[in-house]
């Protein structure tokens, strides 16, 4: 016989192990959120305002922000007391801002400013800013506001942006694209394309503009100059860095077990730190061939070009494993398009 409501709430509030509080909670959003979902969200807030498992009674505020929908006032008040309690703050400011709208705004510039408040919660408030407003206040910055520093914190920014009555933005530009990845043509057009499908997978899972992942896009002209003057490319290699760049691209599957970070003309010069150089000496580390440049790693295990063996306007990859005292190479791929094949196969 099916339980009722009335018995998950009371199996929430007396279970004491919190993987069986867990799973009761989630069968009580599952069984309830579309037919009773304001009972449901009671007995959450309920919870968090006075369960016994404290580390639950934050938990909860993700389901409850969740379960709320936009500019629900009702539920203003209750948001506006987790953020008065220190255990509750970080994810009370997303409840608050979601049922409050721009009328949040000036307290979570008052928490961004709080200098006694802990580093992530000011950085939190600053983010939820930037994503209600479409404001560029976390631009370049991590997508988790926990890894921010205060010296990232854009407060001068905010307080101008508040002087002008909280302006609307208009949110991060994706990555521009070559036309190509749509209409490919030739062999590494091709290829490109078919990982920019399987990246495609990952950015509709979840993205955030303000720090993209995931995407190949047209490269600053800036940085393939600094990479032209440092090293002769092979054409291929060369057009892939120039129209296809990665964007934090990850590729995380059965082939690349520890995964695979693939190089971006952003980062191409200073992932070489650690292979042929030391940044903490400037030391040209001697052991390392020379005409290996590395353009990719799975868990640091290296996968280079060689630009000493170009044909075709294409050049063979090789890989190693580190740590094992010397760098002892092995063939990967007998060309970057057969590499870029090899990660969609």
């Amino acid at each position: 016989m099916a339980k009722t409501i009335k018995q998950y709430e009371e199996s929430l509030f007396t279970e004491d192990d919190g993987s069986k509080f867990s799973k009761i909670k989630d069968k009580l959003i599952k069984s309830f959120s579309s037919t009773d979902r304001e009972k449901v969200i009671e007995i959450l807030i309920q919870y968090s305002k006075d369960g016994k498992m404290l580390h639950w009674r934050n938990f909860l505020l993700t389901d409850i922000i969740d379960l709320a929908k936009e500019d629900e006032t009702n539920y203003i008040d209750f948001f506006k007391w987790t953020i008065t309690k220190p255990e509750l703050t970080y994810w009370g400011i997303d409840g608050l801002i979601k049922t409050k709208g721009e009328k949040a705004y000036k307290t979570l510039i008052e928490l961004a400013q709080d200098e006694n408040l802990p580093t992530d919660v000011r950085a939190k408030a600053i983010k939820s800013i930037a994503i209600h407003s479409k404001q560029p206040f976390d631009r370049d910055l991590p997508k988790d506001p926990g890894y921010w520093k205060i010296e990232n914190f854009r407060i001068n920014e905010l307080l101008d942006w508040q002087s002008k009555a909280y302006k609307q933005g208009s949110g991060h530009k994706e990555p521009k694209i070559h036309p190509t990845l749509k209409n490919p043509k030739t062999e590494l057009e091709k290829a490109v394309s078919k990982l920019d499908d399987k990246l495609k997978i990952e950015r509709d899972k979840q993205q955030d503009l303000s720090n993209p992942s995931d995407w190949l896009a047209i490269a600053d002209e800036n940085k393939i100059a600094a990479i032209e003057q440092k090293w002769k490319l092979p054409e291929n290699y060369l057009l892939f860095l120039k129209n296809y760049s990665p964007i934090n691209v990850f590729i995380d599957d059965e082939k690349f077990f520890q995964g695979l970070n693939l190089y971006g003309a952003n980062d191409l010069i200073k992932s070489q730190n650690g292979y042929s150089f030391n940044s903490m000496t400037s030391e040209i580390l001697t052991d390392w061939p020379p005409n290996y440049i590395v353009i990719a790693d799975a868990g640091a295990d290296p996968y280079c070009i060689d630009i000493a063996n170009i044909t075709n306007n294409d050049a063979p990859i090789y890989t190693s494993m580190h740590g094992n005292g010397k760098w002892e190479f092995e063939i990967y791929a007998d060309s970057f398009v057969d590499f870029l094949k090899d990660i969609v196969e």
